[in-house]
């Protein structure tokens, strides 16, 4: 009896200690649900030694040696701009914004990511000119407005309103939202409202706008284009250029969770210090579409292109023909670079086969096959999807309310009901099986559009592409983080689909006002597209002459595409060119070039003393600056110039254009280098 009662407890007390186990674990799992609920931002902190995002870098040699002719070709400053320092404060008077204004200005802007951001300054300059106080602009991707949270429409969702606030309080005077009564009013559609044209002038909100405004203390912009103030302003208004550039450098600022990732993409695009290429392809369906340009691709495509083109005409946007040769078009420059050829051009320049390549902007029309040769030149292409994990993309987008996208269907009558009841009584004769259900209709989905093989109308965006239309904007402001602080930037095109200045343009801008010096090529299309005709049947088998050709092309256009973007870009955009109402000169000893600064791009405001302090250049430093040499080009002129990496082979070809070049830097002449001073001081 007694060992029964042993074993009775010792079942029990092994009852309880299970049961007490359970109750812990659930508590246990309990606190880990409250703590990622309530603490995202200690959690996004605990680091795992597993990697989770997709790209595994593949280099030649890991050791990369900076100090070499060759990087300095490849990767070094632009020497004949280094003297440029971004200088945005006011020059002469600028007085405090005053507490009593003329009323409130209430914008709402349509649009993507570089036309909201090219607005924004604008609506601040123009808030400025008419002596009022500015609201926290409305930002819409989409004008549609069916099951989307009113969160993708607040300024909030892509910038730091506090940050801007704060940086513009010294310039315009910015509130979060109107007054009651005002609001009120808006919502009743009671205020006046403008919709506002690209590139208005200064004398139509002086005119037109401004009267309105103090007679009804509020007015409401809207702004579908892009830019809502001309980019070139008379002289005695040259402070709001300087304004714009505050508003556009300093005032934006992304939200704090954008930065965030932001930043862990840019650290996990240098691995062991290396620098890299960012590549923005610009090839949207709607810039294709406006230019003429849908026949640069095939079947399916080029329908989307034209059915585009046509919607484009009858709204009045395109005035053109509905069919254009888009051979010719591309021949005049006028039609994006493709990825192949752009992977063609930085080969020949000299960036082997191991270069990381950043692939930015929005849409790459096409999807992912059009990229193909690209990847086969270059081994590490990227682009943020393979630089982040979805779970670090969700907190991005932060709490989203579940939309299912069902299309409500009606109830039924009661007729209906009624004879459907009917029909259970009735006993019917067996029926044949229903049919089995349609093959699911992918729409939008990499690139392919099914809607076409079946109608001739666009079907309307679901929920879920409008919701990703938002989440577009937070994507591309990412890519423009990259953009800016890439090593080097090339752009395929810097046109968007209204013929306006696009998302290439904005970062070349920023990057000019930012760090002139860093590397930014902006190839001319038409001689580009020249070139590239001439080896079209042999592309990959280019010769010595050709690769020369090649790398005196995009060596003339760092300088020559800056001092042209000054007459073409910034006519359409000023953010595309900020230069000289931004900038100012270095105090040195030695500027180098100065005819290029001062008479092409006007920049003569010397910065002031203690800014950057004195530099002074070696006559060595002078020496080696202007001994940059290209590669020996015999290595460069095989079939294996693109596509001959694999293996020991392509290991030795890396050794030998480095060792090469080293070479033939002491004996070769200064050809190239001696056109590009030559260039550059006409």
């Amino acid at each position: 009896m007694k060992g029964e009662g042993k074993v009775f407890f010792l079942k029990s007390r092994m009852k309880w200690i299970g049961l007490v186990g359970l109750v812990l674990s659930a508590l246990s799992l309990l606190v880990h649900f409250l703590l990622a609920g309530f603490t995202d931002d200690s959690i996004s902190d605990y680091s795992i030694p597993v990697t989770l995002f997709s790209w595994r870098p593949v280099f030649d040699n890991p050791r990369f040696n900076r100090h070499t002719p060759l990087y300095r070709r490849l990767w070094g400053p632009t020497r004949h701009v280094e003297s440029l320092l971004p200088y945005p404060i006011p020059r002469g008077y600028h007085s405090d914004p005053p507490a009593r204004t003329n009323g409130f200005v209430f914008v709402r802007i349509q649009g993507g990511f570089h036309e909201i951001r090219n607005s924004i300054p604008d609506v601040v300059a123009v808030s400025r000119l008419l002596n009022a106080t500015l609201v926290i602009p409305e930002i819409q991707s989409t004008t549609s407005s069916k099951g989307i949270s009113s969160q993708f429409k607040s300024f909030a969702y892509l910038y730091n309103e506090e940050h801007f606030m704060t940086s513009l309080a010294n310039d315009v005077r910015v509130v979060k939202t109107l007054p009651k009564n005002l609001k009120w009013a808006r919502r009743k559609k009671q205020i006046p409202s403008f919709k506002v044209s690209y590139g208005s002038s200064p004398y139509y909100y002086l005119h037109h706008v401004l009267p309105v405004l103090i007679k009804h203390s509020v007015v409401e912009l809207v702004v579908p284009n892009g830019g809502c103030l001309q980019a070139i302003l008379p002289t005695d208004l040259e402070e709001y250029q300087r304004l714009r550039c505050r508003v556009a450098f300093q005032a934006l600022q992304f939200r704090k969770e954008v930065q965030e990732l932001s930043t862990k993409v840019l650290q996990r695009l240098r691995p062991l210090g290396r620098p890299f290429i960012a590549y923005d392809p610009g090839m949207t369906r709607e810039a294709l579409a406006y230019h003429g340009c849908a026949e640069l691709f095939q079947d399916v495509h080029t329908e989307l292109i034209q059915h585009k083109r046509a919607w484009m005409i009858k709204r009045g946007i395109v005035k053109g023909k509905l069919s254009v040769d888009s051979a010719e078009q591309r021949l005049q420059g006028l039609c994006p670079l493709m990825p192949e050829e752009v992977g063609i051009l930085l080969r020949a320049y000299g960036y082997s086969w191991d270069t990381i390549i950043y692939v930015a902007g929005g849409e790459v029309f096409g999807g992912q096959r059009t990229l193909i040769p690209l990847h086969g030149m270059f081994e590490n292409v990227v682009d943020r999807t393979s630089l982040s994990t979805g779970w670090e993309l969700a907190k991005m987008y932060g709490r989203e309310s579940k939309h299912k996208d069902i299309r409500p269907k009606a109830p039924p009558s009661v007729e209906e009901e009624t004879k459907h009841d009917s029909s259970k009584s009735v006993r019917q004769r067996p029926q044949p099986l229903p049919p089995p259900p349609a093959r699911p209709k992918y729409y939008n989905i990499e690139g392919w559009w099914g809607w076409v093989a079946e109608s001739d109308n666009e079907p309307e965006n679901t929920v879920i592409e409008l919701r990703t239309n938002a989440h577009k904007l937070l994507w591309e402001a990412i890519d423009y983080v990259v953009s800016v602080e890439a090593d080097v930037f090339i752009p395929g095109f810097d046109r968007d689909g209204k013929g306006h200045p696009s998302f290439a343009s904005l970062v070349m801008g920023h990057r000019l006002y930012q760090s002139a010096s860093a590397k930014t090529f902006r190839p001319d299309r038409k001689q580009t597209a020249m070139l590239l005709e001439e080896i079209r049947d042999h592309m990959y088998e280019a010769n010595q002459t050709w690769i020369t050709s090649v790398r005196k092309l995009l060596k003339r256009s760092i300088l020559e595409g800056l001092v042209e973007s000054s007459k073409r870009s910034k006519a359409f955009s000023f953010l595309s060119h900020p230069v000289p109402e931004c900038s100012c000169i270095k105090r040195e000893h030695r500027v180098i070039n100065v005819s290029l600064v001062e008479a092409d791009l006007g920049v003569t405001h010397r910065c002031p003393q203690g800014m950057d302090g004195v530099v002074k250049r070696s006559k060595d430093n002078n020496k080696n600056a202007e001994r940059e040499e290209d590669l020996d080009e015999e290595d460069l002129s095989s079939s294996g110039l693109f596509f001959g990496h694999k293996g020991s082979g392509g290991s030795s070809n890396s050794n030998n254009e480095t060792v090469n070049s080293e070479a033939n830097n002491k004996e070769e002449g200064q050809l190239e280098d001696q056109e590009e001073l030559e260039g550059g001081e006409r």
